[in-house]
């Protein structure tokens, strides 16, 4: 047993060495205290009380003293941040930027039947995220590997160029393999992911995934907006391009080409000005043996056994599907009739609650989320999200039962009860970026940062794939039936939002989760 125990310390004390040698040589300890360490392990760990779980790989307090202080008080590099932000914009851009001329491109590429259009439309759409799914560990193992920025860079060209080449394509083979392609090389979001994680500190990571996440939504909302206004340019402003032979021949050029443009621009402004993340530290190696090569070439599935990792990304995996559908489920409720459990609305009352939705979401990502993290802390939000998804999913089937009751009281209790309802439910979008955190958080290693996100991301990716036609298929057959009066796609969302509530109890404790519960 002593030499177990002699031993034991022997291993500590040679990880201490490493890490304080890695400190002073780098200015990046082992134990650096911030998003992409994990926070599972505390260094004030022997005075904490219960079972907790703690990286397989160790701490090294000394060295965690020497750095974590001036780390967190590094402020937060706006403008890498920014570009970051920039770069983010392209990938759901490049997604959804189809989603407007794509069914009519099929038509005219393809001279298929008008009951074959939806089929070959939706699998078109699909083979973005399935491809992304398949190869987005690669990138994140890539990145974790080669550097952040090459992969960052590499995967905005790719990107851009695919994106450019759909619009001229006249085929539908054509358009799967730029599909395809387009997929395979976006694996610009995990690399961004990780490079915001890396530049931000446990006292800025929220303004900072802020940031990211609202990014992510700027692409999402300007993807269909660009995608359907300069479609098919010739019939739509023959003034401007009527004479233009060009945009005759490939009518959806123009709108593939402006995307791929702000692709090449993203690509450009991160292959000059971005700066590399990744910190080599072959040094350590030379000097310390194997000492530090572990904790670097974990397997996929060592590092879904590492603590907290498996359940956070059940989580992040729980929280998309309601996303996914949510987000295909309301523009088709809003627009169903009011006897079929909808809305009734027209096409421009739609875009009027789409645009409240996507301005009530940045208003709770970037002025509240910040400081209410700060408050209570990553998991904290998770769960009041947790809490209030089935109330805002019970809302709309409620809205609707105003309407079925044609009168004019209850048109004016629904005139202003939804818009606030929408207004203040879109603070569940706040989950988004909390777990996003967490992920970063559970880390055992920084220098499987890229491949954790990678993980995270690839089950994503595959859910983005099937969800929004699953769902909307769902609601389609309960509208049809009026199975539960119409209201059974929302009694499923509830149950689901249920589950999540539940899930969420099992979310590892971090550092700052035990220090607020201490102070």
């Amino acid at each position: 047993m002593a030499s177990v125990t002699q031993e034991t310390n022997s291993r500590l004390d040679c990880r201490v060495t490493v890490s304080q040698s890695a400190s002073a040589e780098t200015g990046y300890g082992e134990e650096r205290v911030n998003e992409t360490t994990s926070l599972l392990g505390s260094r004030h760990e022997s005075n904490s009380t219960g079972p907790k779980p703690s990286s397989p790989y160790g701490s090294s307090p000394q060295a965690n003293d020497a750095n974590g202080d001036g780390e967190n008080e590094k402020p937060l590099p706006v403008t890498q941040v920014m570009l970051l932000c920039y770069a983010r914009v392209i990938e759901p851009l490049a997604f959804f930027s189809i989603f407007p001329y794509v069914s009519q491109m099929v038509q005219e590429n393809g001279n298929v039947s008008d009951s074959d259009i939806g089929f070959y439309s939706g699998l078109i759409e699909s083979l973005f995220s399935l491809t992304q799914a398949a190869v987005m560990l690669f990138w994140g193992r890539a990145a974790d590997r080669i550097g952040r920025k090459p992969v960052l860079v590499f995967s905005l060209f790719g990107v851009t160029l695919a994106t450019g080449l759909f619009g001229m394509a006249k085929s539908i083979a054509q358009m799967i393999l730029f599909r395809c392609i387009a997929g395979v090389f976006a694996g610009t979001i995990v690399t961004i992911r990780t490079m915001v994680a890396e530049h931000s500190t446990p006292k800025t990571q929220a303004r900072a995934f802020s940031w990211f996440a609202f990014s992510g939504n700027l692409g999402i909302f300007l993807g269909p907006l660009l995608g359907g206004a300069l479609a098919d340019p010739v019939h739509q402003y023959p003034r401007a391009f009527g004479s233009i032979d060009f945009f005759k021949n490939y009518p959806y050029a123009l709108s593939s080409l402006v995307v791929a443009s702000i692709g090449a621009t993203a690509a450009l402004s991160s292959a000059l000005f971005v700066k590399e993340t990744l910190k080599k530290e072959s040094h350590e190696v030379e000097n310390h043996g194997n000492a530090t090569s572990h904790t670097g070439d974990l397997t996929t599935w060592e590092l879904l056994k590492s603590p907290g990792v498996g359940i956070v990304i059940y989580v992040y995996g729980h929280i998309m599907v309601l996303a996914f559908a949510y987000t295909a489920i309301i523009p088709v409720f809003w627009y169903t009739p009011i006897g079929l459990g909808g809305f009734g609305f027209t096409p421009f009352q739609i875009s009027l609650m789409m645009g409240l939705n996507g301005a009530a979401q940045a208003a709770w990502l970037l002025l509240i989320f910040p400081p209410l993290q700060r408050k209570i802390g990553s998991n904290g939000v998770i769960r009041v999200c947790a809490w209030a998804y089935p109330f805002f999913f019970l809302c709309c089937p409620l809205a609707n039962v105003l309407l079925r009751m044609h009168s004019e009281g209850a048109l004016k209790v629904f005139w202003i009860c939804v818009p606030v309802m929408l207004a203040v439910g879109c603070g569940v979008s706040m989950s988004f970026t909390a777990i996003q955190l967490v992920i970063n958080d559970v880390a055992p290693t920084p220098k499987v940062l890229g491949t954790l996100n990678a993980l995270a991301l690839t089950g994503v990716s595959g859910l983005r794939a099937f969800c929004p036609a699953l769902f909307t298929s769902l609601f389609a057959v309960g509208a049809r039936t009026q199975l539960a009066g119409g209201y059974a796609i929302w009694i499923l969302m509830v149950l689901l939002a249920l589950g999540l509530s539940k899930a969420v109890t099992y979310l590892p404790e971090t550092d700052e989760d035990r220090k607020r519960r201490h102070t």
